[in-house]
């Protein structure tokens, strides 16, 4: 294998084992913010964790709502 892609192997594989850089993460929060909005009143900020784990990530979206919006669904 030349340097080159050993090194270019090696950037993804870092890649991967770090999840989101910090731009990623802030636009994954914005989508994850108006999708918890469409269906809750929040209070407060919101956040979320993700962990590498041994085939993927375990992510956990945190916030605290003031209210449930329930509708109903158009047949």
């Amino acid at each position: 294998m030349k340097e080159e892609d050993r090194l270019r192997l090696s950037r993804l594989m870092e890649q991967d084992r770090e999840g989101l850089n910090k731009e990623s993460k802030e636009e994954a929060l914005k989508h994850f913010l108006r999708v918890a909005e469409e269906f809750f009143e929040l209070d407060g900020k919101m956040d979320f964790d993700i962990v590498k784990e041994r085939h993927g990530f375990d992510v956990t979206v945190h916030f605290k709502a003031a209210r449930a919006k329930n509708f109903t669904a158009i047949k």
